[in-house]
């Protein structure tokens, strides 16, 4: 099984700890690594192989959940832009990566891809640190979306 694969069965089975909320097209997830606080993910549900591989529909949700989490991405962090990724070329299945670009980045690599951080160094997805700026991505969601993931709501 794909790495996106396991990662959409680990949030459908509620054991994924960076899930931020269930969206109409797949599930919004924190990433791995936060070298830019606040970086996430959109995978879909069912998971497909490409953009090109989901009918009209599915692809207009997809794009609409897509720019949805970027908005509450820039509302919750602050940054100056949200950069988005469908690349696919090392994990080729759907998925979506949003990058907050933060005007405090050293230039040079504020104004490059993000793949020219080091991933292997940048800090990891901890609850006890990121869990608070995830729930408050997924209040900015909207009640709408909270509703489908109840167990993100603050306690």
């Amino acid at each position: 099984m794909s790495l996106i694969s396991q990662r959409v069965a680990s949030a459908r089975n509620g054991t994924n700890d960076k899930v931020i909320c269930r969206m109409p097209s797949g599930w919004a997830v924190m990433g791995d690594v936060q070298f830019l606080t606040g970086y996430c993910l959109l995978l879909p549900d069912p998971v497909v192989p490409a953009l090109n591989d989901l009918d009209t529909a599915a692809r207009q949700q997809y794009l609409l959940d897509m720019a949805l989490l970027g908005d509450a991405m820039l509302a919750a962090t602050g940054a100056l832009r949200i950069n988005y990724e469908i690349l696919g070329n090392s994990e080729p299945e759907l998925h979506c990566h949003l990058f907050p670009r933060y005007a405090s980045e050293p230039e040079q690599k504020r104004r490059m891809p993000v793949w020219f951080y080091d991933w292997k160094t940048a800090p990891p997805y901890r609850e006890d640190q990121h869990g608070a700026l995830k729930h408050k991505i997924a209040t900015l969601l909207g009640d709408a979306l909270l509703s489908r993931c109840p167990q993100n709501q603050p306690r």
